[in-house]
């Protein structure tokens, strides 16, 4: 049975959007999170040309995004949506079939929130879209972490980094252990501080070196060079 009309506390609904060439993909998350509370699928698009309109039209808090679509692609979509100051507040969580794929990490480093394999845990998705709606990215410390530091890390050197200097000593870091997948509680509990704190410091770097969200940032510290895959020297 469809449920709307925001949650019980009378908070407005999360908008999701969603963007996969598949109807039947589309159909079967939009059965899923339409049957929740507080969770309403404002649109669906086929390709990323009509995930960017549907992005500008509808104000959407989160899309689900496919990456591999005809015509505008996932990815480049992404970087549109992020690029568009009107679209702050849409965030980007990209679909994909499998974990360590090529194209995820440069869809994070163009302003994705984080990623969710199609065949996900119906539970898992729900969580997804209202996390990443609340402003958390998707970034476990295991297989996201892992596929970011392959990807990140290719290049020999890391680029230098001169926005970086703007950051005090405790908000690199805090902006290490957010690149090592620690939540703001587990990154209050290494330093010893309250979570207000840690989230603090979070928020700050994120504003000084203008990253979107949390995601970015995890990506910026292994771009950087601050943190470094445990498997190099």
């Amino acid at each position: 049975m469809r449920v709307s009309g925001g949650t019980p506390d009378g908070d407005p609904a999360i908008k999701v959007v969603l963007a996969d060439d598949q109807v039947l993909v589309r159909a079967g998350f939009r059965a899923l999170l339409d049957a929740q509370p507080g969770i309403e699928v404002a649109g669906e698009a086929g390709d990323g040309e009509e995930a960017v309109a549907q992005a500008r039209r509808l104000r959407p808090d989160v899309i689900l995004m496919d990456i591999r679509m005809p015509g505008l692609d996932g990815l480049e979509a992404t970087r549109r949506i992020a690029a568009d100051d009107r679209l702050a507040g849409v965030r980007i969580v990209i679909l994909t079939t499998f974990e360590l794929d090529e194209y995820v990490f440069e869809a994070l480093r163009g302003g994705a929130s984080g990623f969710l394999v199609k065949d996900t845990e119906p539970v898992e998705l729900i969580h997804a879209v209202r996390a990443v709606a609340a402003g958390d990215a998707l970034l476990s410390p295991g297989v996201t972490r892992r596929l970011i530091a392959e990807f990140a890390m290719r290049a020999k050197e890391p680029a230098p980094a001169p926005r970086l200097n703007a950051l005090t000593d405790r908000e690199r870091e805090v902006m290490a252990l957010v690149g090592e997948g620690l939540t703001n509680e587990e990154i209050a509990a290494r330093l010893v501080v309250s979570p207000a704190t840690a989230k603090t410091h979070v928020s700050r770097t994120m504003v000084k070196l203008g990253a979107r969200d949390r995601a970015q940032l995890v990506v910026f510290a292994y771009e950087s060079g601050l943190v470094k895959p445990g498997w190099l020297p």
